[in-house]
């Protein structure tokens, strides 16, 4: 007997089933070269990492910025349903930048009222320590702090180089090695070895040659920021100049600390200080021990730490703390995201 004749039930094809994707907690850190983004389990495992190119709206502008990012949440989603999006990204320093940018990111499925936009030091700062009193200094391409307190106080600074009263910094310790080059060349000026040095990196005959590149758009000057470490060369072999470019971005870094203290009054507290960026990284004791000292002088129960781990890391943190994950979550995702 064949199927459809009398005496024979056709039995129904039973109903495809589909198992939706568990939710997923995706966390950005972005500055103005790279952007990592990360997408975790809500027990702390990773699910899927990216890295794209840079994402600072300083440099990209604010929708190149919000695509960028966009793009790569998308790819560590793989279309899971984002229970929470923490973001951290350089360049987002006053309140207004912050409210622009989450108005760009209206209509995004993974976005919405729980959506974390903050400054990339505060993912720098859960990178290196979970104390409710804290402070965080980073001294890289550029230089910035914040500061936080228990009780929810926040102190932040606008971060827009010389007119917000900034100093210092790979793109500032460069300027001002051309600055001194530009008066030793023409007599202005006292002699310093940083002169033939930058010339000598830079492939370049003269001084006027740099200064013209600069002028005229050929070179950023922020592109300045590779003579940096030249600078604590020049520190090193007793150049007066470079020593006295050390000893600023030194008193520089003491500065934001202790404004980050006595605007939280913590001064008297055993508070950690977080240091992070690639020239503190360096961890060139012809800056960091005149940090130490001033610091001690400052605050002495105050403790020093230069953060090992990624700045992603500590935003993949603050995302899972944001969904609600408890200490095994938090270990499970440090453990495998550290070094």
């Amino acid at each position: 007997m064949t199927a459809g004749q009398p005496g024979h039930t056709a039995i129904p094809p039973e109903p495809a089933t589909t198992t939706a994707a568990p939710a997923v907690v995706v966390a950005v850190d972005g500055g103005g070269s790279k952007t990592d983004a990360i997408a975790l389990a809500l027990d702390g495992r990773v699910v899927a990492r990216r890295r794209g190119g840079g994402s600072s709206p300083h440099f990209d502008g604010l929708a190149r910025s919000v695509a960028t990012i966009d793009a790569l949440v998308g790819e560590v989603s793989g279309g899971a349903p984002v229970a929470q999006a923490n973001l951290y990204l350089s360049g987002l320093d006053l309140d207004r930048e912050i409210g622009e940018f989450r108005a760009e990111l209206a209509g995004r499925s993974w976005a919405g009222p729980s959506t974390i936009v903050a400054n990339d030091l505060f993912a720098l700062l859960r990178a290196g320590t979970d104390e409710p009193d804290a402070v965080v200094i980073v001294c890289g391409t550029g230089v910035n702090a914040a500061g936080v307190r228990a009780d929810g106080r926040v102190v932040r600074f606008p971060s827009l180089g010389a007119i917000s009263g900034d100093w210092g910094g790979g793109s500032g310790l460069g300027a001002e090695a051309l600055w001194h080059a530009a008066r030793h060349a023409d007599g202005r000026g006292p002699a310093t070895w940083l002169t033939g040095a930058m010339l000598e990196q830079l492939q370049l005959d003269s001084v006027q040659d740099l200064i013209e590149e600069v002028h005229f758009g050929r070179r950023q000057e922020s592109s300045l920021a590779a003579v940096a470490p030249l600078v604590f060369e020049a520190a090193r072999r007793g150049d007066a100049v470079g020593a006295a470019l050390v000893a600023r971005q030194a008193e520089e870094i003491v500065a934001f600390a202790r404004a980050c203290l006595t605007r939280l009054d913590l001064l008297g507290r055993p508070v950690p200080i977080v240091l992070g960026g690639g020239i503190l990284a360096a961890r060139d004791r012809l800056l960091l021990d005149p940090i130490e000292r001033g610091i001690a002088e400052l605050a002495p129960r105050a403790t020093l730490t230069i953060v090992e781990d990624p700045p992603i890391v500590g935003a993949a943190l603050l995302a899972l703390e944001s969904a609600g994950a408890g200490e095994k979550a938090l270990a499970r995702a440090r453990a495998a995201l550290a070094g």
